[in-house]
């Protein structure tokens, strides 16, 4: 805010600024509990978990299908497309298959491969019964039980006298084994008939021992029935004296104990059908995006009720509690360890608080555009019958906060900013890939695009270049989707083409607000601080005209050093122009502004004097505020002095103390903090070199040289550059620089003769003051100052014209 002529005290602020600098009151209040010490951690996993939360209510998938209630052959009211791509089930073809591979399922049959076994061992606990009951002459009913459950069949009386007749042949069993082996070589089935039913389906045979199939109906299965298999056709050889009904009754004997070692297995078969069921997978239809299922005025089919009710039930399915959830945790794991990454290993990421907050609300609002845009571009989508909802997606700003984050902070944490949004965009527009790689290509080219943003055409410029980038890729999406012959494709390219320019409409209409609200200053608010008519450097022009002078002059040696060095050109000119903004309360007690006249200084104690000198550091920065130059430009200001000592009041002070008393050195430093930037070091040491030069008498290169080899010696000595990021290459550099500007300026000329009355005049030498530490040293007054005109003045007056 400009200072009243006549007053040190500030103009009181005009009403259209009140509201700016209410909200700066509050951002101020805001920002300062937001970056304290005590709860920084705190206040950043706070801030962290809003932003998520807001993130995952824009993000979580909405009812954006708002399907009506057909009935088969009623009349469509309008046209219904599908809003996304849909993968359904036909549950009633899902069933029918099914019910196939059930019906087509193999039966199962269990083998017993020790069946040989097991009826000779059933035959030899008969026989063993026998011998143990032998001796008795009747067949008691209890012997009877006991043959049955050691043998599986019921023995006749007759029967069992020709067991008695045979039980000491020693040739028995032997031939019981040779019958079993000779009837289990073959599988044995209850039901041949049957069996040969089932192996026209197909047959599965498991062991019944391991549980393993052993073969299936395309094997080669030799069976018989039961019935055959009980016939014995060999013959029972046997010693001693049987006949041939005994021969028949053994026969029938063993016969009935023939048990089947193949059988159907229910339980098994039931479970294969089961397992084949399963094993089939549902029958799916897809429904692609932009796919016309009801067309306006068309009669519905049973089909189309069958799509609508589909997709309105997998619409449902989604449980919005869960998937909220889950995109809040993928929200917070991409924004917290990328961050952490970037933190620990890319110098140049290292967001203040306030830079943090500023993503935060950034963020959350392009989500809210582009979450608009979706819910647009979907509404479209389904009333045009050639385009889809995803066309319009090339039209939305993807590239907008990328832009923004580099245009006010800097490179390193746009990209960062763009390798985490991107796949969030992409998860919230239907997790679509292709907008994963349309967003980060077209953030990082338009970030690339607005990295030395001077002027406002600049961002129209990398607008262009985002443009042609999403052009490229709208070529390549369509191409890989065999799309590419279309008239879809020419529409994708004009949107895409037209997306790069609304990308740049944004950031221009954006970036200003930003700045107002926020208090960054960027290249294009430098520039409009670089212009010698704000009000600020008018002020300092008119009030203090040597300090204006010697800041312009700064401004030109920093803007060299920093071209030399790669350092920001026009941040540190802007920087040089205003650092001493603060001497416009007090001119007159610093030297560049005396002019000769009456030097204050000298009725002041050194210590006053010193206080004053180091007060304009403070005045300017609180004139900065009121005049919302912005952080850098008020942080540079503190710092254009660093802690640099004020020798010549030092020194006179330590003059004046008496023998026993000690001068605190501390008293006549300035407050600092040293430079903690290049550019902040650059304007310290170009204050103090182009302060030193106006002392030199014979400017010849030489002697410039060596004074600012001197100047930048003693600073570096000082310790002055410690806490910024200058090297000693950098120093060379600069040194060079400074050397170049100040021999441009003081370059000799042509010693033009003076007329002869005017040699008299010569010899009239000036005391000059040694001021090669600091600018703000008073000098006495210079000999003749003062005292009225020289001879000659007034015929040099009337030579150019003017009376006096």
């Amino acid at each position: 805010m400009p200072l009243d002529s006549s007053s040190n005290v500030p103009r009181k602020a005009s009403g259209r600024h009140s509201f700016i600098l209410l909200w700066e009151k509050f951002l101020d209040s805001v920002v300062e509990r937001f970056s304290s010490n005590k709860h920084e951690q705190r206040n950043r996993c706070l801030l962290l978990l809003l932003t998520g939360l807001f993130l995952t209510c824009l993000m979580v998938p909405v009812q954006q299908f708002l399907t009506l209630s057909y009935k088969v052959g009623e009349i469509a009211g309008s046209d219904i497309r599908a809003t996304q791509d849909y993968l359904l089930e036909d549950e009633r073809l899902t069933h029918i298959k099914r019910e196939q591979a059930e019906s087509s399922a193999p039966y199962a049959y269990t083998i017993n491969p020790a069946a040989d076994q097991e009826l000779i061992q059933s035959f030899e606990r008969g026989m063993n019964l026998v011998r143990e009951h032998a001796a008795h002459d009747a067949f008691e009913a209890s012997v009877a039980g006991q043959l049955y459950e050691a043998m599986g069949i019921e023995i006749t009386l007759e029967e069992w006298r020709m067991l008695v007749k045979v039980k000491d042949d020693q040739a028995l069993m032997q031939e019981v084994a040779r019958l079993a082996a000779q009837v289990y070589e073959r599988w044995v089935v209850a039901d041949k008939r049957l069996f040969t039913t089932d192996s026209s389906q197909g047959v599965v045979v498991i062991d019944g021992q391991t549980g393993q199939p052993v073969g299936s109906s395309a094997s080669t299965l030799t069976t018989i029935a039961l019935t055959d298999a009980r016939s014995l056709r060999g013959t029972i050889k046997l010693a001693g004296k049987v006949t041939a009904a005994d021969v028949d009754l053994l026969t029938s004997v063993i016969g009935r104990m023939i048990r089947p070692n193949l059988m159907f297995s229910r339980e098994l078969t039931d479970e294969r059908k089961k397992v084949a069921a399963a094993a089939v997978g549902p029958v799916l239809f897809q429904v692609k995006r932009g796919e016309m299922i009801v067309r306006i005025g068309e009669r519905i089919s049973p089909e189309q009720v069958f799509k609508l009710q589909k997709i309105k039930e997998s619409r449902r399915a989604i449980n919005t509690l869960t998937v909220g959830f889950g995109t809040l945790c993928l929200v917070l794991v991409l924004f917290y360890f990328p961050y952490r990454f970037a933190r620990k290993n890319i110098r140049k990421f290292q967001p203040s608080n306030k830079d943090i907050l500023l993503l935060s609300l950034v963020t959350v609002f392009i989500f809210f555009i582009l979450k608009i845009g979706l819910v647009v571009s979907t509404a479209i989508g389904g009333f045009l019958p050639s385009l889809t909802a995803a066309d319009f997606y090339y039209l939305l700003p993807f590239a907008l906060g990328p832009m923004v984050v580099r245009i006010l902070i800097n490179s390193e944490v746009a990209l960062v900013y763009c390798a985490i949004c991107s796949p969030l965009l992409g998860l919230m527009f239907d997790s679509s890939f292709t907008v994963v790689i349309y967003a980060m290509l077209g953030g990082v080219v338009g970030a690339h695009g607005v990295r030395q943003c001077k002027e406002r055409g600049t961002i129209y410029v990398a607008g262009l270049k985002v443009s042609i980038v999403n052009l490229a890729m709208a070529l390549s999406f369509q191409i890989y989707y065999d799309n590419f012959m279309s008239l879809e494709t020419l529409y994708c390219c004009i949107f895409a083409c037209a997306g790069g320019l609304l990308n740049a409409a944004f950031v221009s209409g954006t970036i200003p607000l930003i700045e107002s609200l926020f208090h960054y200053t960027t290249d294009i608010k430098l520039l409009e601080l670089a212009n010698l008519n704000a009000p600020v450097l008018r002020e300092l022009m008119v009030r203090a005209p040597g300090t204006y002078h010697h800041s312009v002059l700064v401004g030109n040696l920093v803007e060299a050093a920093a071209e030399a060095i790669s350092a920001n050109p026009l941040q540190a000119r802007v920087a040089a122009y205003y650092h001493d903004i603060g001497k416009i309360s007090k001119p007159l007690y610093f030297i560049e502004n005396q002019h000769g006249g009456e030097n204050r200084h000298d009725k002041l104690s050194p210590s006053m004097s010193a206080l004053i000198l180091i007060s304009h550091v403070k005045e300017g920065v609180e004139l900065a505020k009121e005049h919302r130059l912005g952080q850098p430009i008020i942080d540079m200001i503190r710092q254009s002095h660093g802690t640099a000592l004020i020798k010549f009041f030092f020194g006179r002070a330590k003059e004046q103390a008496a023998a026993d008393q000690t001068v605190d050195e501390r008293d006549f430093r300035y407050p600092g903090p040293k430079p903690q930037t290049r550019e902040a070091g650059l304007v310290l040491l170009a204050d103090a070199v182009e302060a030193a030069s106006r002392t030199l008498g014979d400017a010849t290169p030489a002697r410039i040289q060596g004074m600012v080899q001197k100047i930048i010696n003693n600073i570096f000595i000082d310790g002055q550059l410690d806490e910024c990021e200058l090297t000693l290459k950098n120093l060379h550099e600069i040194a060079k620089s400074f050397n170049q500007v100040l021999s441009g300026i003081y370059h000799h000329r042509i010693d033009y003769p003076e007329p002869a009355y005017k040699e008299r005049d010569k010899g009239h030498g000036s005391k000059k003051q040694t001021a090669d530490d600091n600018s703000d040293q008073p000098s006495a007054p210079l000999p003749g100052q003062g005292e009225g005109t020289q001879t000659g003045s007034s015929e040099d007056l009337k030579r150019l014209g003017i009376t006096r």
